[in-house]
């Protein structure tokens, strides 16, 4: 998609990675980030709902933020995420603490290219298929690349973090 920058797209662009950009048109009533993307995108581009995948903010036990990245369709293990990232409990993180953390907006937050790069966790099936989506740092807009870019990118470590 021509014009459209985030600095998630700027980080895949500057470092040589394969991606697409793709827009959808974001219902400001809409609070469901997720859904909207695989209503929106699944037909479309011809992906399945768990290949379009939710980044969601946590914060560990330890007091630090963390990043969580699973597929849309299903619900985070606080638990599994903890301990994949080396902490014994983690809980969703305040919203305003999480949007001032990355710079990004809830519903647009991006694995990539945040403010300040926070420890990421992928769940291990994003290595199942041969391309994944993700936000690129806006509401309505999805970035489309290679699983293993967006681990190594966000020096993520995969692990089964779905409940």
């Amino acid at each position: 998609m021509a014009g459209a920058s985030t600095p998630a797209i700027r980080t895949l662009t500057k470092s040589g990675v394969a991606h697409r950009v793709h827009a959808y048109t974001h219902d400001p009533r809409s609070d469901s980030y997720g859904t909207e993307a695989v209503d929106a995108l699944g037909a479309e581009l011809g992906v399945q709902p768990g290949q379009i995948f939710k980044t969601l903010v946590i914060e560990l036990s330890t007091g630090t933020l963390a990043v969580a990245v699973l597929p849309v369709p299903n619900t985070l293990s606080l638990k599994a995420a903890a301990a994949a990232l080396g902490a014994p409990k983690a809980t969703m993180a305040d919203k305003t603490k999480a949007e001032k953390t990355t710079g990004y907006v809830l519903g647009g937050i991006s694995p990539l290219g945040q403010r300040k790069q926070l420890p990421t966790v992928v769940d291990e099936s994003a290595l199942t298929w041969d391309r994944m989506l993700c936000s690129a740092g806006r509401r309505g807009l999805e970035i489309e690349l290679a699983p293993a870019d967006l681990v190594r990118l966000a020096a993520a470590v995969t692990a089964p973090i779905t409940a």
